[in-house]
């Protein structure tokens, strides 16, 4: 029986999780490569081993090595995610996401991302009607 992913993860179990999802399939010393501050290979070993019993990811037996991948593709995960974020930090209210987001990236907008999320919104009221 497949194990139902649960959301809740460590910065650490995020971290790898960001690295399977980078290189596609890894092994241990693949995550502990691309991971800031990594600790022992066993830790790393020991974090996917839960990953994999949470539903995040499975492995393959390829000679002496496990292979990980994720179980979910990353924008489902993200979207899921994102929802969760929605509802916990701005009580399920999109405007309030967005503004908040605008706030702290304003700066860093270029004039074409700003024209990119104009016709977002503009697409998004069409449907709405």
């Amino acid at each position: 029986m497949e194990a139902t992913p649960n959301p809740q993860l460590s910065r650490r179990e995020r971290q790898i999780m960001d690295a399977v999802y980078r290189l596609g399939t890894a092994t241990v010393s693949d995550v502990l490569k691309e991971l800031p501050e990594a600790p022992g290979y066993s830790a790393v070993r020991a974090m996917l081993r839960k990953l994999e019993d949470k539903g995040h990811v499975k492995h393959d037996v390829d000679g002496p090595r496990y292979v990980y991948t994720a179980t979910r593709p990353r924008d489902e995960v993200g979207e899921g995610a994102l929802k969760r974020l929605i509802r916990t930090f701005f009580d399920g209210s999109a405007s309030r996401t967005v503004a908040a987001i605008l706030d702290a990236n304003a700066a860093d907008l270029t004039p074409e991302e700003l024209e990119t999320l104009g016709r977002m919104i503009e697409q998004a009221r069409r449907r709405g009607r």
